[in-house]
C-alpha cells in the first residue's frame, strides 16, 4: 500500500514512466524501489550493475539516463560525491541528453549542503534547467520515506540540509533526553509517534522482545529512529546523523555530521568522514579523513592545519579537532554508505572484522597506513 502510494506522492511517477533506483537489489532500496514499487505503479524499472565512476567513467549516471530515457533517478549522496571528485566541473554531463530527467532524489545518508549546491548548479546547464534535487529520509525499518518534499502532492520550498516534511502517516517529533518535545531549533532525538504507517516493520523476526527494547522502550508511545536532529519553526526536519555519531568531548556533545559539513566545504575536499576515537583525558576526540578532488595537491600537514582552523572558527576550541588524514578513498558499502564505525574501530582495535557489505576490503589497509603515518588512535606516540 505505502510503496504504491509513495510512487506518486513522493516521486511523482505515473504508469509508463522510467524509474531508476541506483542501489543493489539486496538492500531495502532494491526490494522496495527497484522491484516492488515501480512495478506496482506500472513503471519501467532499471537494474544496474556498476558504480557511479569507472564504469567506465564519472559519466555513468548521465549515460544511463540518456540511453534509457529515465524520468526519475534515486541514489545516495556519496555516489555523487564520487562523481564530483572525478568530474568536478561536470564536463561529462554535457556529452549526454538528459532531457527525460524530471527529478533527482537522494537518500541513504545526510545530503550535505556542498553536494546539494553542486548538483543544483550543474543541473542548471541541463536541457531543461531547474531539475529539482530532492533530499528525502527513511530507514530500512520503515521501507519508504519518513520525510520528503512531496513532489506528487504539492512541492514545497527547499531548505538546504532538510528532507522537508513528514509524509502522510508519520507523526515525527524531536524529544530531549527526558522525553519532552524540543523547542524549534533545539537538537534532540528524532522519534515517530505510534502507530507507524503501513510498510514499516511490525517486529523483528522471532524476537518481539528485542524489537521492543531496541525501538520502543526509550520513549513509550514512540518509535526511536536512532537519528538526531531538529524541527524548525516551519516544521522542517533536519537530520544531523545517527545518535552514535554524536561524540562526547570533555562533557560537550558534538555532532560529527556538523563537522563533516564544514570540512566538505573546503575547496580541496571531495568527500570526508569524521569519527570520534577514545581519549583518556577527554573521553572522545574527533578525527577527520578526507579524499581530495582529482588534480588537487596539498600536504597532510597543511590540510590538517586548514581543517583545524575551520572547525575552531565555526564550532570553537571545545571541539578539540586536532588530527586529520588524507586518504585515497573511504570505506563504503556497495550501496555507497560510508562505514564510519569501521573507521573508528581501525583507530582503536587491533583486529577489525571486514564488513560483509564493504565495497573493497583493501581500503581498510589504506586507512590503517594513514593512521600509522599520522599517529592517529592506537598508533599515537606518547
Amino acid at each position: 500500500v505505502a510503496l504504491k502510494y509513495s510512487m506518486k506522492a513522493v516521486y511523482n511517477t505515473d504508469p509508463g514512466d522510467v524509474y531508476w533506483a541506483g542501489s543493489d537489489v539486496g538492500w531495502v532500496v532494491g526490494h522496495s524501489y527497484i522491484v516492488y514499487a515501480p512495478l506496482l505503479q506500472g513503471c519501467t524499472t532499471i537494474v544496474y550493475e556498476g558504480k557511479p565512476v569507472r564504469t567506465p567513467d564519472a559519466g555513468a549516471f548521465w549515460r544511463m539516463i540518456a540511453e534509457h530515457k529515465i524520468n526519475t533517478f534515486f541514489t545516495a549522496p556519496t555516489a555523487f560525491r564520487a562523481v564530483k571528485k572525478e568530474d568536478p566541473e561536470a564536463k561529462l554531463l554535457k556529452q549526454y541528453d538528459i532531457s527525460s530527467l524530471r527529478t533527482l532524489f537522494l537518500a541513504g545518508e545526510r545530503l550535505d549542503p556542498p553536494t546539494y549546491e553542486w548538483l543544483t548548479e550543474i543541473l542548471k546547464e541541463a536541457p531543461q534547467p531547474g531539475i529539482p534535487v530532492v533530499d528525502h529520509w527513511w530507514q530500512t525499518e520503515t521501507g519508504w520515506a519518513i520525510c520528503s518534499n512531496p513532489m506528487g502532492i504539492e512541492p514545497q520550498p527547499v531548505k538546504n540540509g532538510s528532507p522537508t516534511f513528514p509524509m502522510p502517516g508519520y507523526n515525527v517529533q524531536v524529544l530531549d533526553e527526558v522525553g519532552e518535545i524540543c523547542k524549534p531549533g533545539e537538537t534532540g532525538n528524532i522519534v515517530i509517534h505510534l502507530p507507524l504507517p503501513p510498510s514499516c516493520l511490525p517486529t523483528l523476526w522471532n524476537d518481539d522482545e528485542r524489537f521492543k527494547q531496541s525501538y520502543l522502550s526509550q520513549y513509550p508511545g514512540y518509535y526511536l529512529t536512532g537519528d538526531e536532529g531538529i524541527k524548525d519553526e516551519d516544521g522542517y526536519i533536519f537530520v544531523m546523523g545517527r545518535t552514535d555519531d554524536v561524540i562526547n568531548v570533555a562533557g560537550h556533545r558534538l555532532s560529527t555530521g556538523e563537522m563533516e559539513e564544514l570540512i566538505a566545504g573546503h575547496p580541496a575536499v571531495a568527500e570526508c568522514a569524521v569519527t570520534g576515537i577514545d581519549d583518556e583525558l577527554r573521553g572522545q576526540v574527533p578525527v577527520g579523513f578526507v579524499v581530495l578532488k582529482d588534480g588537487i595537491e596539498i600536504s597532510q600537514d597543511q590540510m590538517q592545519e586548514e581543517l583545524i582552523a575551520i572547525i575552531r572558527r565555526e564550532i570553537g576550541a571545545v571541539a578539540y579537532f586536532r588530527q586529520s588524514g588524507i586518504v585515497k578513498r573511504l570505506p563504503k558499502t556497495r550501496s555507497g554508505k560510508i562505514l564510519r564505525k569501521t573507521i573508528r574501530r581501525l583507530a582503536i582495535e587491533t583486529e577489525v572484522l571486514v564488513p560483509p557489505t564493504i565495497d573493497d576490503p583493501k581500503i581498510l589497509d589504506e586507512i590503517r597506513e594513514v593512521m600509522q603515518e599520522r599517529g592517529i588512535g592506537r598508533y599515537a606516540t606518547s
